[in-house]
């Protein structure tokens, strides 16, 4: 059976995403240059190199799982997947704008500097994780590839742990990030008191 026109859409919707991904390593390339000439300080370089083929084996899967499966488009549950995958795409976005040339995919600290409180850090210690964590569930149930949301969202929850943990530890031996962020949520907004 030959793919129909909503799996070679939902292709074209990885590709695009995988582009994008590019585009991100592009920009932190440039901003890691940024922050080494500042004196940054990398850790967590173990970790990267199971990030990087974590985040390449996704978007080769999601695809796949659609066509050699030949999973169907889902209809009203897809249509809500790519609403939330262009809302991580905002969340992330948003995130990386306000915190300029200190975005990275890596773990690059400038001492001294200290932790965003802007943008969307005003809210959550995380918000880049939370897209990520959003975008790995919802972009495989855009064309039904329930599998790949569920493998990699397990694979990711278990990184993140390490990632989150590696990187506030930086940022706490050389932002004040307790101090400044002390309160705010990791992941999920909390409720404020009234």
């Amino acid at each position: 059976m030959s793919p129909s026109v909503t799996q070679w859409a939902f292709v074209a919707l990885i590709g695009a995403v995988a582009l994008e991904r590019l585009f991100e390593l592009r920009l932190s390339a440039r901003n890691a240059a940024w922050a080494v000439e500042r004196g940054g300080v990398e850790v967590g370089q173990r970790h990267f190199g199971v990030m990087k083929a974590l985040h390449t084996a996704f978007l080769l899967a999601a695809p796949a799982e659609v066509l050699l499966l030949d999973r169907a488009f889902p209809g009203a549950l897809g249509l809500g997947a790519l609403i939330t995958v262009g809302a991580t795409m905002g969340l992330r976005y948003w995130a990386i704008a306000t915190l300029g040339p200190r975005w990275n995919t890596r773990v690059l600290v400038v001492p001294g500097l200290p932790a965003v409180d802007a943008g969307p850090y005003r809210y959550l210690k995380h918000p880049n994780y939370l897209a990520v964590i959003l975008e790995i569930a919802a972009l495989p149930l855009v064309h039904g590839a329930w599998l790949t949301a569920v493998v990699f969202s397990v694979a990711n929850a278990a990184l993140l742990r390490v990632r989150i943990r590696c990187e506030e530890a930086a940022l706490t031996a050389h932002c004040a990030y307790a101090d400044r962020l002390a309160g705010r949520p990791a992941l999920l907004p909390a409720r404020r008191a009234r």
